[in-house]
């Protein structure tokens, strides 16, 4: 499904999807069309069976300014017509979260509001040092929505979302870095690179077994330890009978290298 769309594009690089907001003019907001297409390009990029992993990115200096704000003021709507349109974000927004694909997102520019919690739903932040990060929607007397109750004291506890969320203030890539929000941060004309290049050492993972950790892992911390004793005793039986394993196992018992070995490519990328 690589190509343009209204708001976005999508390709692929080798073994890794982009998905880039194309509406920098107004910081890629979250419109109605910009949510219909990522819902429509899910499907297909969860069937790419020739996929490792998944970068969400903005154009031009931004990442997403959060919900489009003129659209909300153009229209009156009853009370319930809103609720579900809110609830309706959750068809997409949990699929993305959900994604068993490792999920990248270079954060150039503002992640507000909903575009905070867009970001928070990638498994891994790489981050500009002009990036900034709020959960805004205090400033215009609203609560979190599109995952941000879910992701947000998960990612940096309880107390910390409370001041987050009731501050609204704004974070930049450094301090969402100490919080544990980013993980890296790369100059702005490298962010990409540097995303793709953390991206392709996926290339060679199982992705069996990243998508099984994965689901499991966002389970973790409101699923009972019998629960996820049963998901781990299936996810590893899946995983044991994988060709995948099965040929790691050879190499090593042949002393050969195993083909994903974080420790080794992060060493051959780092620049001397």
């Amino acid at each position: 499904m690589t190509g343009a769309f209204q708001t976005l594009t999508y390709e692929t690089r080798g073994q890794t999807g982009i998905i880039t907001f194309t509406r920098p003019e107004v910081r890629h907001s979250l419109d109605i069309a910009m949510r219909d297409e990522i819902a429509a390009l899910l499907p297909a990029i969860r069937a790419d069976r020739g996929l490792r992993s998944l970068i969400l990115t903005g154009s031009g200096g931004a990442f997403c300014s959060g919900g489009d704000l003129k659209a909300l003021t153009e229209e009156e709507r009853p009370v319930d017509e809103n609720r579900e349109r809110i609830a309706k974000l959750h068809t997409w927004f949990t699929e993305l979260s959900n994604l068993e694909l490792p999920v990248i997102a270079a954060v150039d520019g503002p992640a507000f509001g909903a575009g905070f919690n867009l970001a928070l739903a990638a498994d891994f932040i790489l981050a500009s040092p002009r990036a900034r990060f709020c959960a805004v929607f205090g400033r215009i007397g609203l609560v979190p929505d599109l995952g941000g109750f879910f992701l947000l004291p998960r990612i940096v506890g309880l107390a910390r979302a409370k001041e987050l969320v009731m501050t609204a203030r704004s974070l930049s890539a450094a301090e969402a870095q100490d919080m544990g929000i980013v993980l890296e941060i790369h100059a702005p004309e490298t962010l990409l690179e540097a995303a793709l290049t953390f991206a392709k050492r996926f290339d060679t993972s199982s992705r069996l077994a990243a998508g099984m950790a994965k689901t499991i892992l966002n389970q973790a911390l409101h699923t009972d330890q019998r629960a996820l004793a049963d998901m781990e005793a299936m996810a590893q039986a899946l995983c044991l009978a994988s060709d995948y394993h099965k040929e790691a196992v050879q190499r090593f018992l042949d002393k050969k290298p195993l083909e994903f070995d974080w420790d080794s490519m992060t060493k051959k990328d780092t620049p001397r």
